[in-house]
């Protein structure tokens, strides 16, 4: 069935580049040299009072380095056993023990893996990260000093460079960033959006002869730049000979001498892994070669120090709260009861979670009442219950689940269990702060949408929670991934280390019918008498531009009664002719048009603001003056100084999958032009089709190629250690 829009004009349309998002580069807004910008905007309006959201951001940044210092302070001495180790996982590992006591390793070797760790006897919790400190005043623009600035924009244009690249390039290098880049142009390779044959030229412009293919500095600063862009595809380490292969197709003469020198610079680490031996093992095998018998097999990974200490700490937490106890709140038979008063499932999850540190909990949109329904039970019993989510659209969504305002502290009513996001949480801005251990002071932490929780955000979570805490991690498995590295929930529910409590509540209606077959890659037709679900046909990404347009401002209000204001537009990517940026176009001259005379943008505009990478706040804008470009998100008035407005703002009429996640609108309409064949999966539809929350019109324009996706095209496979980690640690739960 068709809302019936009035026929498209004849477009041609160009074959261009969809620009399909990808897990890390699907969020931040602006060009792609902005996209990863450290340097986040301030807030204002009512924030004397509160942390702001760049505090926020900030305060979870120095918590994390705060973290990794203290880790690497831990790993002190030789990696432990690895005797039975021959070839290149042996060269290995004696590289790796070679840069722990300060030697330069053999250059025949890469660097070395670390063995798989033994449980402890008992479980032991890690030191706590600082509580973040409340100002009184929201912090201004970070940023490096101007003089800094001013001296690396001339190194810039001395090597060809864009001088727009300074401020970022200043504030990743710190003081003396000009001194840095003359001695290793190919630091450059660091700045978000420069790409190896750019470093290149920058620093041929600047060594002259010196410059060559095989110099130490390119290996290492490409091997880096490799590993960055494996984490923005959601990976937390490559397997070595993914990465040396890689390094050969970006022109490394000797990728094995590059991998060992980023190694020996301390600027990546290696792992191994065992593998699952295939076949069974000869009866007396072990007898005939006794201890010095075949070789174990394993896997090397290679990996940023950022992300793999991050999921080490993330195991240790969650072991932790597997091998822990839980505070006895509430005897066994007050939780009985509490879950003979409710239904179902929820019956199921209020009884894992009496019992249990840490229990995992799947469904779709409809089962988060289950979640709910336990934060009651909880409260009743007299426990400091917490909800959290990774953004404002899943808290927000939640909270009106629960029937609380956002933030809300709790009160004597079980309702008004307050949900938060995970960063104010952290940081002390939302929640309920922190005891004097440092830990959060709470009995009870149910995270929603964990299948967004990446491994940094993890790990500061669980090594935040108090001893006998409980932590409940609620989500859909079959939407997209997270945008930063890592893939917790999932790797969380392959490891089967706790209780798994599969919800029964199936979502409503011709919509929950739809999405609930994509979930097990089927697309079926479904009655749709409502109107619920419309399919309306495309031949080209011009005439697909201009039905999205009819559909959100005339055929979906007319006919369904939602407003355009309330009607979400979805599409692959950014790029394309069919993509975020022409869409948003297009629906802003028909939704508000304007002379767009601040960066683009006008009073009334529908935008996204992306403060720090990986973080999406829905909102619009209010007005702008001198102080910046003034906006509205979740309630609070944020203010985005002029500098950083193109990097960090874009319209929000249109957008991706990945910023649309944790967020449900009452009508969605999903854009699928020809050109974004390539971007399209199970998990992406899923995801897209699942934000609808009474009315779903799909602009068709892929042919086959939309049950192909559905039917044959998984998540793409991520490369994590977090299941490998966990084993050693706690038991396989039944």
């Amino acid at each position: 069935m068709s809302t019936e829009p009035e026929p498209a004009t004849e477009d041609t349309a160009h074959a261009v580049d969809t620009g399909s998002e990808t897990p890390g580069t699907a969020e931040p807004a602006g060009a792609a040299s902005d996209a990863r910008s450290d340097e986040p905007a301030g807030d204002g309006g009512e924030a004397a009072a509160q942390v702001s959201e760049v505090e926020a951001e900030l305060a979870a940044q120095r918590i994390e380095r705060e973290r990794i210092e203290r880790r690497k302070a831990e790993k002190q001495g030789p990696i432990d056993a690895g005797g039975k180790l021959s070839g290149s996982a042996a060269d290995l590992l004696a590289a790796v023990r070679a840069v722990e006591s300060g030697e330069k390793p053999a250059a025949t070797v890469f660097g070395a893996p670390e063995p798989a760790r033994r449980p402890a006897p008992e479980p032991v919790r890690p030191p706590r990260p600082a509580p973040a400190e409340h100002s009184a005043a929201p912090a201004g623009p970070v940023g490096p000093a101007p003089e800094t600035v001013q001296s690396v924009r001339r190194v810039l244009a001395e090597g060809g460079a864009p001088e727009g690249l300074a401020p970022q390039t200043a504030a990743l290098l710190g003081e003396g960033a000009q001194d840095a880049l003359r001695a290793d142009p190919w630091l450059l390779l660091r700045v978000a959006g420069v790409r190896p044959e750019q470093a290149d030229g920058f620093a041929r412009a600047l060594l002259g002869a010196e410059c060559g293919p095989d110099d130490e500095r390119r290996g290492r600063a490409v091997t880096v730049w490799l590993l960055e862009q494996a984490a923005l595809a959601g990976h937390t380490a490559l397997e070595l000979p993914r990465l040396t292969a890689t390094l050969a197709q970006r022109g490394v003469p000797d990728p094995d001498a590059a991998v060992q020198s980023t190694l020996a610079e301390g600027e990546a680490l290696a792992f191994q892994d065992a593998l699952e031996e295939t076949g069974a093992r000869r009866e007396g095998d072990q007898d005939e070669e006794g201890e010095e018998g075949e070789e174990r097999p394993v896997r090397v990974l290679i990996g940023l120090e950022r992300y793999a200490l991050a999921e080490e700490s993330l195991a240790d937490g969650l072991a932790r709260l597997v091998n822990s106890a839980p505070k006895q709140d509430g005897s066994a038979a007050d939780w009985e009861q509490a879950a003979a008063s409710a239904q179902g499932s929820a019956a199921e999850l209020i009884r894992a979670v009496a019992g249990h540190g840490l229990v995992l909990h799947t469904g779709g949109e409809a089962s988060l009442a289950e979640p709910a329904a336990l934060l009651r039970a909880a409260h009743a019993l007299g426990l400091r219950a917490w909800a959290a989510a990774p953004g404002p659209l899943g808290r927000d969504r939640f909270a009106a689940l629960l029937g609380a305002a956002p933030a809300e502290p709790p009160s004597s009513e079980p309702e008004a269990s307050a949900a938060v996001t995970v960063t104010g949480l952290l940081t002390g801005a939302e929640g309920p702060g922190r005891d004097s251990d440092g830990a959060l002071d709470l009995d009870l932490l149910v995270v929603v949408d964990a299948p967004q929780l990446d491994v940094e955000a993890g790990a500061l979570l669980a090594e935040s929670l108090p001893d006998g805490a409980r932590l409940v991690l609620a989500g859909d498995p079959a939407v997209l991934w997270s945008v930063g590295p890592g893939r917790v929930f999932a790797d969380l529910l392959a490891a089967r280390v706790c209780p798994q409590i599969a919800s029964r509540r199936p979502d409503p209606g011709p919509l929950g019918e739809l999405v609930s077959g994509i979930g097990i890659g089927e697309l079926g037709q479904v009655e749709a008498p409502g109107k619920e679900v419309v399919i309306v046909p495309v031949r080209d990404a011009g005439e697909a531009v201009h039905r999205t347009v009819q559909l959100v401002a005339d055929s979906v209000p007319r006919a369904i009664g939602v407003p355009a204001e309330e009607t979400q537009v979805i599409t692959p990517g950014h790029g394309g002719a069919a993509g975020t940026r022409v869409l948003n176009a297009a629906l802003k001259e028909r939704l508000n048009p304007g002379p767009g005379r601040f960066g683009g943008f006008d009073p009334g505009d529908r935008v996204v603001h992306t403060p720090v990478p990986g973080r999406v706040l829905p909102g619009r804008v209010v007005t702008a003056d001198a102080e910046g470009l003034h906006l509205s998100c979740a309630g609070e008035t944020v203010i985005v100084p002029r500098d950083r407005v193109e990097g960090s703002v874009r319209h929000g009429w249109a957008l991706t999958a990945h910023q649309a996640l944790g967020g449900r609108w009452p009508a969605a309409v999903v854009v699928l032009p020809g050109d974004a064949v390539q971007a399209l999966s199970r998990p992406w539809i899923y995801t897209a089709f699942g934000r609808a929350a009474r009315h779903l019109s799909v602009v068709h324009g892929v042919e086959q190629a939309l049950p192909r996706a559905v039917a044959d095209i998984p998540a793409k496979p991520r490369t994590t250690r977090l299941p490998r980690l966990l084993t050693p640690q706690v038991p396989t739960a039944d």
